[in-house]
């Protein structure tokens, strides 16, 4: 049987592959088909997210600590809030495809007439793709409790 010789660009295209799958960080857990670039039978990576950026404004809380003006990066956690990795947990939990978390109380909602305090907040930015224009207020049971479904995005009242 002929010993066939690979020609010269089936070489370089070896040993292009071989210097990638060198080059290819120790750290990564994907299986080395995927860093080479050959065919995989395991899912596409997905693409990053765009950067979740929010900012947060809270006032008129009665606590010099909860008020003020925080800004929170996700996907990663960081920026000026003090919970940035529970704020971006917590957003997660209430992201659904086709829904906006960010949603007020509907208008026709039948609400206890409790009042949580003066407290407003107005949350704006970009989370998950879409514009957020957001305001909080503690008027009544249903604000009151939009507001709680926000913690630890928004300060606990008990806090």
């Amino acid at each position: 049987m002929p010993i066939r010789r690979l020609s010269r660009l089936a070489t370089a295209a070896t040993t292009a592959t071989a210097a990638l799958a060198l080059a290819a960080p120790a750290a990564t857990s994907a299986p080395a088909d995927i860093l080479v670039g050959t065919p995989a039978t395991a899912a596409p990576r997905p693409l990053p997210r765009p950067a979740d950026h929010l900012v947060i404004t809270v006032t008129d809380s009665g606590k010099a600590a909860m008020d003020g003006r925080r800004e929170l990066y996700c996907h990663p956690a960081r920026g000026t809030h003090t919970d940035a990795r529970g704020a971006c947990d917590k957003l997660d939990t209430l992201t659904r495809w086709g829904r906006d978390a960010f949603a007020g109380v509907p208008k026709d909602s039948k609400c206890t007439m409790q009042y949580g305090g003066p407290a407003t907040a107005q949350i704006t930015g970009t989370w998950a793709g879409r514009p957020v224009n957001a305001q909080f207020k503690r008027t009544n049971g249903c604000e009151i409790g939009r507001w709680d479904r926000f913690v630890p995005v928004l300060p606990s009242a008990g806090s």
